[in-house]
């Protein structure tokens, strides 16, 4: 686990906004979120900045060290600044200077980007509000919602509370990540029944680009599946006294064990040989 924690801190990461889809008053999300997956290096805003209603762009750029680059609409109905940040993108990927990128629009044109970007073993965060078009999202190693980073965590110490209506078309339901989670414990847990909690994180990305606990309330994966009455969480400590580390399965394999364990063994023998009766 400190290896995937060192390498994620080491991780150089062009952070690339299209000023002409993103509020200003996202910055200070997106600029935090970038840093808990890597170090940002190129930091770069694309726009027409004759343009007024770029003007609150202008007062942030400073304070976080961000280059606009200049990119004028020489033609009605094209989108020029869509282009330039597209041909910077691959200036910078073939520089080889950085290891990720971070593409930050609701715009769905990024997408092709996006996919040529992760051929290239490049990792890719994307960041839009919930419009972005699912095929973006799909594109991208995860995708984070602007309107979710921007949101205070409050379901922690209550009932969780998210309905359909929160969600965006296309993101997860509680309903079907209950049933995802469920599956995939089955996939990847032991013989009895125990899936390491990280790896179901991992896999949960893998299938869902926009899978975040914040879509849901919670900072954290364990909470979140904690709130789920499906599950049973188990803490194990390491070898490393101070590390636990946290393991989950479904209450129904629980339910078995209870089951079998509440059965005398002379049932249980009698059953098996009433079962081989039926059979001869």
């Amino acid at each position: 686990m400190n290896n995937q924690s060192n390498d994620r801190r080491d991780r150089r990461i062009a952070v690339l906004i299209d000023a002409d889809n993103v509020s200003d008053k996202y910055i200070k999300a997106i600029i935090d979120e970038v840093s808990n997956h890597g170090t940002p290096t190129y930091k770069r805003i694309y726009g027409d900045w004759t343009k007024p209603q770029l003007g609150p762009w202008k007062s942030v750029l400073l304070n976080h060290s961000i280059t606009p680059i200049q990119q004028y609409s020489y033609t009605s109905g094209k989108n020029a600044t869509d282009a330039a940040l597209i041909i910077d993108a691959m200036d910078i990927l073939y520089s080889g200077n950085v290891d990720g990128f971070c593409i930050v629009s609701s715009d769905s044109d990024f997408t092709k980007l996006a996919a040529r970007l992760r051929e290239a073993g490049m990792f890719v965060l994307g960041m839009g509000e919930k419009k972005t078009p699912t095929p973006f999202i799909a594109a991208c190693e995860l995708f984070k919602y602007l309107e979710i980073l921007m949101a205070p965590i409050s379901h922690e110490t209550k009932t969780e509370q998210a309905t359909s209506q929160e969600f965006k078309a296309g993101m997860v339901s509680k309903e079907a990540l209950i049933d995802a989670i469920r599956s995939i414990i089955s996939e990847i847990s032991d013989e009895d029944g125990w899936a390491f909690l990280g790896e179901l994180g991992s896999t949960l990305n893998r299938r869902y680009p926009d899978f975040d606990t914040r879509n849901y309330g919670f900072s954290k994966l364990t909470p979140l599946v904690s709130s789920f009455k499906q599950f049973e969480i188990q803490s194990r400590k390491t070898s490393n006294s101070n590390v636990n580390l946290k393991y989950i399965r479904n209450r129904e394999q629980l339910q078995v064990e209870q089951a079998t364990k509440s059965t005398p063994p002379n049932k249980r023998s009698g059953s098996k040989q009433r079962n081989k009766a039926k059979k001869n």
